[in-house]
């Protein structure tokens, strides 16, 4: 069996970015997917389930109703909880998408609330969040993007 593209990066040399993990296309559509990496795997701990929840509402929210909402495809958190993975429509690049995951940054270090979704009938575990936390993952986060600028996987 091939392996997977993602597995194929050295997760040792991998640091907090945004990165494109891949491109496809079929016929004239083309899929970029970025991985929004937050924490340094397998050197610091990993994004705790109900702060990486709360991102997870918090970035989906605003990216479907940012001005790229109809490029977005998907945004959801890795398994290893290291990061989420964002799904656009388009022939993109790290610099392409860097603003709007700076401004979804902001967003989520602002909000202030009810968490979007967060509600029985909304979620099938809506109880776990964790928004201070969420917080001070993306604020780290963000000051990774903004002063260590990781924006191609190492090599």
């Amino acid at each position: 069996m091939d392996r997977i593209a993602s597995f194929t990066i050295n997760h040792l040399d991998l640091m907090p970015g945004l990165y494109v993990s891949r491109r496809d296309a079929k016929g004239d559509c083309v899929t970029t997917t970025f991985d929004l990496r937050i924490t340094a795997p397998n050197r610091e701990p990993v994004v705790d389930t109900p702060a990486l929840h709360t991102i997870e509402h918090l970035a989906a929210t605003y990216l479907r109703n940012s001005e790229k909402k109809d490029d977005v495809i998907y945004f959801g958190p890795m398994g290893c909880r290291t990061g989420c993975y964002l799904v656009m429509f388009g022939n993109l690049d790290s610099e392409d998408v860097l603003d709007l995951v700076l401004e979804m940054c902001d967003f989520i270090i602002e909000f202030e609330g009810e968490i979007p979704g967060a509600a029985p009938e909304q979620c099938g575990n809506y109880q776990e969040q964790n928004l201070d936390m969420a917080k001070y993952y993306v604020k780290k986060y963000k000051d990774a993007l903004v002063n260590d600028r990781h924006l191609v996987y190492p090599e």
